[in-house]
C-alpha cells in the first residue's frame, strides 16, 4: 500500500514539475512577443483599463516610464510594466454578416449639449456644471 501512495505522490511531483515548466516557457514567449510588438505608434491596453498610443519606450531599460498618449496632447508616463497588451486592430471586412436592421446611423445619437471650451476657467466650470445640475 505504501509502494502504491509513493508512486502517485512521484507521478503527481512529475506532472506538476512538467506543468510549471511548460506555463513559464508560454509566458516568456508572451512577454517576447510583447516585447517586439512594443514600438512607439501601437495602441495599448494599460493595466488600469486606459487605451492609448506609444509615444516613447525603452524596451532595453524597463525601469524607465514609457510615454503613452491617451487623448491628443495628453501624454502620461506609466512604469513599462503597465502595459497589459497591444491592442490589435479589427478587420471591418471581417464583420461582413451585419444585417441591415443592426446597423447604427449617426443620426440616431445626436448630443444637444454644448461644449466646454478648452481654455475654459475654473469658476467657468464651476458655473457650467451648477448650470447642468440646476437643470436635471
Amino acid at each position: 500500500m505504501e509502494l502504491i501512495l509513493f508512486g502517485l505522490l512521484g507521478v503527481l511531483l512529475v506532472f506538476m514539475i512538467f506543468n510549471t515548466r511548460r506555463r513559464n516557457k508560454q509566458m516568456k514567449a508572451e512577454q517576447e512577443e510583447k516585447a517586439t510588438k512594443t514600438v512607439p505608434g501601437v495602441k495599448v491596453l494599460l493595466q488600469g483599463g486606459l487605451y492609448g498610443t506609444i509615444v516613447a519606450f525603452d524596451a532595453e531599460n524597463l525601469d524607465e516610464p514609457a510615454l503613452i498618449e491617451i487623448a491628443p496632447g495628453t501624454i502620461i508616463e506609466v512604469h513599462s510594466g503597465a502595459i497589459l497588451r497591444i491592442v490589435e486592430p479589427i478587420d471591418v471586412e471581417d464583420e461582413t454578416d451585419l444585417d441591415d436592421e443592426d446597423a447604427v446611423d449617426e443620426e440616431d445619437f445626436v448630443i444637444d449639449e454644448e461644449l466646454p471650451a478648452s481654455n475654459e476657467t475654473p469658476e467657468e466650470t464651476r458655473a457650467r456644471l451648477e448650470r447642468d445640475s440646476d437643470n436635471k
